[in-house]
């Protein structure tokens, strides 16, 4: 019903749910994942690969860059710390080699 008050809020979901599909497909595969924190990660990696191609960033060289930062933030880095990691943030966007 957000849409009938903001013109910009599409009518469907349907990009939602073609960004989801790969992941839907593959949940046979993963039904028994052996433990709830690998599917807690397999959960975190799969938004961040979505994230990426939504934001036009090459996914497999910006995890490679986001997984490789990560343990240089210590065990709970802060918000600002990960919100730099982002796909969109100009630090990453400015990347010659994760831009497709």
């Amino acid at each position: 019903m957000v849409f009938l008050n903001y013109g910009d809020v599409p009518i469907s979901n349907n990009l939602a749910e073609t960004a989801i599909q790969p992941f839907v497909v593959g949940r046979k595969n993963w039904l028994f994942c052996d433990s709830v924190k690998g599917a807690e990660s397999n959960a975190i990696v799969y938004s961040l690969v979505e994230t990426a191609k939504v934001n036009g960033i090459e996914y497999y060289e910006y995890l490679m860059l986001a997984l490789s930062m990560l343990p240089y933030l210590g065990k709970s880095p802060a918000h600002e710390e990960l919100e730099k990691l982002m796909p969109w943030h100009p630090a990453v966007r400015h990347r010659e080699h994760i831009r497709k």
